[in-house]
């Protein structure tokens, strides 16, 4: 078509023909807006690793701190609750109650961890990773994601276990019964828990096969399969209130991966002879690991961010209701543990990874002689210093984080009450629970107001963290709040990511 055209158009019209092609412009300013928000786009995708791995660090230190928790202030805290048991026929006894619902509570997770421990002596880790290890690649493929799955079932479950086991040991007796009991709650909580401790030692045994496959075919394709999460999550029509499920989904995952990495090199390490040379072949492969994972949750927020229009200033508003129930659960008067906050945010349930990671590493470390106990008591208090410390962080950045917001109104403003005679509440009343109370008020607006009083904080948040026996149980529920970020603060970690929320 081409040469016909030049062949039967006279000259004067090809050469006006070939100075138009080439001399013809046109005007991107008359399009300014579709311009202006591709631009926008491609800012935001890069400004995407720097906003959601802030969201990320601030959300592991949370995992680090609930996680430590089980080993550092939950003996202490039982310890204090066996004291207060044995010194009340001397100091006589006075109230309703022999311990407070918190020691309740921390007694059965005490019994809890110590009786699925003492269960999992009967199980060789040996023996699972051989079984394991004799089965094909395809077999091992499919039984990994097969894992995956079943931990979120069970995480999704596990907390509505738990805390059934909290509400039926400290309810109110005053109150008509409607349940079956402590103990066959009590008996579910440890079959759930032992059950779950047993699924990540198979997840665990499954990767320590990947790692030491010669070939490590294996460990390629359990690496591709979190590239599977691109293709499930990005081309879906997803909201704010489902990406910070997402984030917060994905920040439980990858510090779980951090807890299975660790028990693999221990596992390693004893099979060698703790040889410092192979800790350097480990290394490398534990390296791509966490850079693989790193690499597809970038991937993936900056594509959903991208599709659904969403800014990536999101992540910050994330950071801030993150630390806004941080800052809550730590009120003396608050209604849950920070720890099960996490837990019911995240889909993080401590004790299974705990009683795993204390079972592994009884087994990879013989504890023999005074010196060895001495070791053991100085890793106690390392541990301790690191958890004092890492939630003293978690305070001053959440306190950073509520003024940048300008939220500290919503910490410390006067609730509203009501008459104590009310025995039923209706369900937004229950969500909204009680927060703050005038100490815990001072201990916010110094942190928040007056980073001199910040040593003040700290004194407060020791006492708070090994209890106080001055609360009055069940007054928190007369109190309520209203939180500024209600629709993000509502969800948890049941909450769909693939669907949309109405």
């Amino acid at each position: 078509i081409s040469f016909y055209f030049l062949s039967t158009c006279p000259r004067v019209l090809q050469s006006r023909f070939i100075c138009t092609e080439l001399t013809s412009g046109y005007f991107l300013e008359h399009n300014e807006a579709k311009y202006t928000e591709q631009r926008e786009k491609v800012y935001t995708c890069m400004r995407i690793p720097k906003e959601l791995e802030k969201l990320m660090l601030f959300g592991f230190f949370l995992c680090m701190d609930a996680f430590l928790y089980a080993f550092t202030l939950l003996p202490l805290r039982v310890l204090l609750a066996a004291l207060r048991l044995l010194t009340l026929p001397c100091c006589g006894f006075s109230g309703t109650r022999l311990l407070q619902p918190a020691q309740v509570c921390d007694v059965l997770k005490a019994l809890i961890l110590v009786l699925c421990y003492s269960m999992m002596h009967y199980l060789d880790y040996a023996m699972i990773y051989h079984l394991i290890r004799g089965q094909s690649v395809i077999k091992l493929y499919l039984i990994f994601n097969m894992l995956e799955v079943a931990d979120r079932l069970f995480s999704s479950f596990g907390q509505d276990i738990l805390d059934a086991l909290y509400w039926t040991a400290t309810e109110p007796k005053a109150r008509k019964r409607d349940n079956i009991g402590v103990i066959p709650h009590f008996i579910m909580a440890v079959f759930y828990v032992l059950l779950h401790t047993i699924l990540i030692m198979v997840q665990a045994s499954t990767l320590n096969v990947a790692f030491n496959s010669h070939n490590k075919s294996l460990l390629t394709i359990m690496m591709s399969n979190n590239f599977v999460e691109i293709k499930g999550n990005v081309f879906k029509k997803i909201g704010k209130q489902n990406l910070f499920q997402m984030s917060n989904s994905d920040i439980k995952e990858r510090f779980t991966s951090y807890i299975l990495l660790l028990i693999v090199v221990l596992r390693n390490m004893e099979q060698f002879a703790w040889n410092l040379g192979h800790l350097w072949k480990l290394i490398p492969v534990v390296v791509m690991v966490v850079v693989s994972e790193v690499a597809v949750d970038i991937v993936k927020h900056a594509f959903v961010t991208k599709f659904n229009n969403i800014s990536a200033e999101v992540y910050s508003e994330y950071r801030t209701d993150l630390a806004f129930e941080l800052l809550s659960s730590r009120q003396k008067n608050a209604y849950t543990d920070y720890s099960d906050t996490v837990a019911r945010r995240m889909g993080f349930i401590p004790l299974p990874s705990a009683i795993l990671l204390i079972r592994v590493v009884m087994s990879s470390v013989k504890v023999q002689g005074a010196l060895a106990y001495t070791c053991v008591l100085l890793l106690y208090l390392g541990l301790l210093t690191l958890k004092v410390l890492n939630s003293i962080m978690l305070l001053g950045k959440s306190c950073v984080l509520i003024k940048r917001a300008n939220m500290e109104d919503k910490l410390y403003e006067q609730p509203s009450t009501e008459t104590a005679g009310s025995t039923k509440e209706t369900s937004s009343q229950t969500e909204q629970a009680a927060y703050s109370t005038p100490t815990g008020n001072h201990i916010l607006q110094g942190c928040v107001l007056s980073p001199v009083l910040f040593t003040q904080l700290t004194h407060e948040w020791l006492f708070v963290e090994f209890g106080d026996d001055t609360g009055e149980p069940g007054a928190t529920s007369e109190l309520k709040h209203r939180t500024p970020k209600k629709e993000l603060l509502e969800l948890d970690h049941y909450t769909d990511c693939g669907g949309r929320i109405d």
